[in-house]
């Protein structure tokens, strides 16, 4: 699954019904530093896109990561975060 809640969930191992724009790595005991960095490659891969440092470092919810996202043009309104 290519949605951002399809990697959210394999990469944070979490479940759908978890995620919502204000989780942030404090909820979710699997979002460390490492997984971050999984999460930005994964999210790279299948959006097509990269992320700038400022905007890796200034993540601290899953709404900023939406934010990103729709900031180079991907599209949430067909799909669920």
């Amino acid at each position: 699954m290519n949605s951002l809640s399809g990697i959210l969930c394999r990469v944070l191992q979490i479940g759908e019904a978890e995620i919502r724009d204000e989780l942030t790595p404090a909820d979710v005991p699997s979002w460390d530093s490492f997984n971050a960095l999984l999460l930005v490659s994964e999210l790279e891969s299948a959006f097509k896109i990269k992320f700038t440092f400022a905007e890796v470092t200034g993540v601290q919810c899953v709404g900023d990561i939406r934010k990103i996202l729709q900031s180079k043009g991907i599209p949430f309104e067909s799909q669920k975060i």
